[in-house]
């Protein structure tokens, strides 16, 4: 009796002391006028000012959705009633396909769980439809007010509060409560690591992880590097290799990893095995330091900057390049660059979930107007860059039951420790970027669209063309891709002026990209025309099963300088190893950056 009594008394203890420093935490929250979050929910405040003069002007859905809701909380509360009485009952209204929040069984067995489950998700779905039939919206309005709506009803679910979730109910009864006290204790620990004004929720056990070590594993040597990247050459694994060699350009926003996570699915690795000789860019981490760098920079002094230092390396004038998200939009740029220079070491390109076009910027376009950006960009010029963890922060809540509120519970409410699993701890190694660049970017691609028109944009002086590029390319895109939505990558596919292949794999933005031959998993489409729509070519495209990556290799086999010749160690050409892959760059973690 006494040992149960301490212990109580020590996690009440526990419990207080956690307490008191979570409102400590909030009090010393820095709030400065440079918070973009201010002109973001200033541009949201517009927007819904305009939903409710439609509403006003257009009142008869509105009112008629609102009658229905009525009609069905009142069908709501007799079930309940009669389902208390021992009858068994249809619900009134279920989850969507794919919410895994309800799963367990007390939300449907128990009348009372059944109840709070249903009518949330009915006064949720009315709220939902309430906006989805306003008319008189404009479609960007629309968008951000969906977007901030569902944010607010996601955050309301049962599932996300102690005293209404069954499962942490539970939890708290079979541990005396220690779980709060833990989770209490994880969530201090990720307010310390987050960026000021958003919670990085942990994902993952970041302690099973090293780059090196168990993640980026493939053998090989840094052989060149500047001021933005490290060129990784790899060590060859076949007794040949195909002359022209191959450049990996991957996004400035993430780390080239993702296409290296595990030997049994990287695409990096199995690249190497099909003989190719493979460099890729491992772009730094950056500070305050490299605050002016802009998209030029990062034209010249990555892929541009590869292809020379290849050259030296192996002594190919030309190279195979692929671009994967931004780092295939850099590309584009330094094709059309390069067309204009007479100066074409790049022969063929390849463009992963690559925008060109980005007139239709798919769900990340609710963060894309001239306030958001201004404010982004007081903040930005304060610190010099753009901070990884605001970004990620971001994109998470594009999926804010599946990558912020299921952490939320288990980690916080639970008290449990997230699983090891390395593509969410990729995800969660983010990546900084200079101030020059990022607003650059912003500015240019998202909000004016300039790198589709003719001569628009400039780049270290010179006006680009995409329609000039006459290097053969090959699309690859995702069908279920969110961030770049595969109707307007096709896009590229149509302006580029050289011989252009389309393909459309199954999944999203990543598992459709990195999809290795042996798992047989998703499937792709083909189409050996280009109509002028996406649907008319998705139309008259012919299904296969398996990986998109061996109908690449068919294809770029194709596209000259592709005999066998010996292979080329790293170190053997003009330039030496500098250290071993994956290099320090990738290894630079923001928290360390920011501390610096």
């Amino acid at each position: 009796m006494e040992t149960a009594v301490k212990d109580f008394y020590d996690m009440a203890g526990r419990a207080a002391e956690q307490y008191g420093r979570f409102w400590q935490k909030m009090a010393t929250q820095p709030s400065t006028a440079e918070d973009p979050a201010g002109s973001v929910m200033t541009d949201f405040t517009q927007a819904f000012r305009e939903l409710g003069e439609a509403m006003i002007s257009n009142p008869n859905k509105v009112i008629a959705d609102q009658m229905e809701m009525m009609k069905q909380q009142q069908e709501l509360f007799q079930q309940t009633a009669l389902r208390f009485m021992g009858q068994d009952v249809d619900p009134v209204v279920a989850p969507e396909k794919g919410d895994k929040r309800f799963k367990d069984e007390q939300w449907s067995e128990n009348p009372m769980f059944d109840y709070m489950k249903q009518l949330y998700l009915l006064q949720g779905q009315t709220l939902m439809k309430m906006i989805k039939d306003t008319d008189g919206l404009s479609d960007h309005s629309r968008q951000k007010v969906e977007y901030l709506v569902r944010q607010y009803v996601n955050a309301l679910s049962p599932t996300n509060f102690a005293n209404l979730n069954p499962e942490v109910i539970r939890k708290t009864m079979e541990t005396g409560g220690s779980n709060l006290v833990s989770g209490m204790e994880q969530l201090l620990e990720d307010l310390e690591t987050s960026v000021s004004g958003a919670l990085n929720v942990a994902m993952t056990d970041t302690s099973a992880f090293q780059v090196g070590r168990n993640l980026a594993t493939t053998e090989g040597s840094v052989v060149y590097q500047n001021d933005l990247m490290q060129l990784i050459q790899y060590t060859p694994t076949t007794a040949q290799t195909y002359k022209r060699p191959l450049l990996v350009v991957p996004p400035f926003i993430n780390k080239f990893y993702i296409l290296d996570l595990r030997e049994k699915n990287s695409f990096i690795k199995w690249l190497v095995d099909q003989g190719h000789t493979v460099f890729v860019i491992s772009w730094i981490n950056p500070g305050p330091s490299l605050r002016n760098k802009g998209f030029e920079n990062y034209m010249l002094e990555g892929p541009i900057a590869a292809a020379e230092a290849i050259e030296q390396a192996t002594g190919e004038k030309g190279v195979n390049a692929i671009g994967y998200c931004l780092g295939g939009t850099l590309l584009s740029a330094t094709l059309a660059y390069q067309k204009k220079k007479k100066k074409e070491t790049i022969k063929s390109a390849t463009f992963m979930a690559t925008l060109m076009d980005f007139s239709k910027p798919g769900e990340i376009g609710v963060f894309i107007n001239e306030t958001a950006i201004a404010g982004l960009e007081k903040q930005m010029d304060a610190l010099g860059y753009y901070d990884g963890r605001q970004m990620a922060f971001s994109f998470n809540t594009l999926r804010e039951n599946d990558l912020f509120w299921s952490f939320f519970i288990n980690n916080y409410l639970k008290g449990e420790r997230p699983a090891a699993f390395d593509l969410l701890y990729w995800n969660t190694d983010s990546t900084n970027l200079p101030a020059a660049m990022h607003s650059f970017y912003l500015r240019n691609m998202y909000l004016n669209n300039q790198l589709i028109e003719k001569d628009a944009l400039e780049l270290d002086g010179v006006k680009i063309d995409l329609s000039a590029i006459k290097a053969p390319s090959y699309f690859i895109s995702a069908a279920q891709d969110h961030i770049a939505l595969w109707q307007a990558t096709y896009t590229g596919a149509k302006v580029l002026g050289g011989k252009n292949r389309f393909v459309l794999g199954g999944s999203g933005h990543i598992a459709g990209i990195v999809n290795p031959p042996e798992a047989n998993k998703y499937g792709y489409w083909t189409n050996e025309k280009l109509p002028e729509s996406a649907d008319d070519w998705y139309q008259g495209s012919e299904n296969h099963e398996g990986s998109w990556w061996l109908d690449w290799q068919q294809w770029v086999l194709k596209q000259g300088d592709m005999d066998m010749v010996d292979v080329r160690q790293p170190g053997d050409g003009k330039l030496e190893t500098l250290e071993e892959a994956p290099g320090r760059y990738v290894k630079q973690r923001i928290i360390d950056v920011v501390a610096s």
